[in-house]
């Protein structure tokens, strides 16, 4: 494939804010700028595989290290939640991570922009700016009162998972656990029904990737807005915690909802191994079973760039290339293509954050 044939793609997520903040370095958005061939993305890569943006969570980590290399168990683990994360640890990596953000945009020099409608992710792609959607992954920062929430609005918010794999005022999480079905804890505290009503004065987008089934049938409730998982596959193909059953992928169809396509190969694979060796194939059998599931309209990319093991055959954001010949390779047409690359995802922001 030419570089002027490469495709366009805006990605529902990606935990770079994480691995610049990981870095402890006096300024994180150089490494992102000047690129360093370390992580999944950074500029250069962008440019280089036709990475146009995407949803750039903001992910208050466990306190401890972090390893990005094994976000989940070895098959047959019954793996617990993590601990809680207080709200005042939560607040400060919410922040400074928000800050790289913004300071990313600053001296990028017009190469990417913080965006806050779909107007604004288009005219950025147009401009050949990266289009950053500011998201948060897990809304410990926020506290039950919600009073936060407006600010980060403000500033720019536009998309907010509830939890990520952990409890939280709000509800909890599903643990990293292979095989599992998501029916793992309780449902939404009051706290996070609140949430998710103000969310939806907001206009921001609700993820429920990492909620859990009853979390997820609360929300489903209680949203005036389109269901949507950020980042998650198929549990029918594999069998994680993490995965969307039937009934849930039918619920997000029935609202004109999304998924995006969790590249994590524990995500993608029957056996739930974290393989790097996993083949391109193995994610094209989850995309074909979104398809048959949501329609063209409801499938996108999830990566997870910066937050998972993906298969080499694509090894960071530069390889996206290999993916869209692959797609190609199974028969998928271009308009299909450029639906899943980028389309639906502007098109789904339209109708949520406007």
């Amino acid at each position: 494939m030419t570089s002027s044939a490469i495709v366009p793609v805006f990605d529902g997520h990606n935990d770079t804010l994480l691995r610049l903040h990981a870095a402890k370095v006096a300024e994180p958005e150089r490494l992102f700028l000047d690129g360093t061939r370390k992580g999944h993305i950074d500029l250069p890569r962008a440019r280089e595989g036709g990475f146009a943006g995407g949803f750039f969570a903001v992910f208050p980590p466990p306190l401890g290290p972090i390893d990005f290399s094994t976000p989940t168990p070895p098959p047959g683990d019954d793996a617990l939640l993590p601990p809680e994360l207080a709200q005042g640890d939560a607040m400060a990596a919410t922040v400074a991570m928000a800050s790289i953000l913004f300071r990313l945009e600053r001296a990028s020099d017009g190469a990417l922009t913080v965006c806050r409608s779909a107007a604004d992710i288009r005219s950025a792609m147009d401009r050949g700016s990266i289009a950053a959607l500011f998201h948060i992954e897990g809304a410990e920062a926020i506290g039950p009162d919600l009073a936060l929430l407006d600010v980060l609005h403000a500033a720019g918010l536009r998309s907010l998972g509830p939890v990520w794999s952990r409890r939280n005022a709000f509800g909890e999480g599903v643990p990293f656990r292979f095989p599992s079905t998501p029916d793992t804890g309780p449902g939404l505290t009051d706290a996070g029904k609140d949430l998710v009503r103000a969310c939806n004065r907001l206009r921001i987008l609700v993820d429920l990737s990492h909620l859990n089934e009853k979390g997820f049938r609360d929300v489903a409730a209680i949203s005036d807005a389109p269901l949507v998982a950020t980042h998650s596959n198929v549990h029918a193909l594999c069998p994680s915690a993490r995965n969307l059953t039937a009934w849930q992928l039918s619920a997000i169809r029935e609202t004109g909802g999304m998924v995006g396509l969790n590249f994590a190969t524990g995500f993608l694979r029957s056996d739930g191994r974290m393989g790097g060796d996993t083949a391109l194939d193995v994610m094209l059998a989850h995309v074909d079973a979104l398809l048959e599931a949501l329609g063209e309209d409801g499938v996108g990319f999830g990566s997870d760039f910066d937050g998972a093991p993906i298969p080499a055959a694509i090894r960071d954001v530069a390889g996206l290339p290999r993916l869209i010949e692959a797609m190609e390779a199974r028969g998928y047409g271009r308009d299909l293509i450029e639906k899943i690359a980028f389309r639906n995802w502007i098109g789904l922001l339209e109708r949520t954050i406007g």
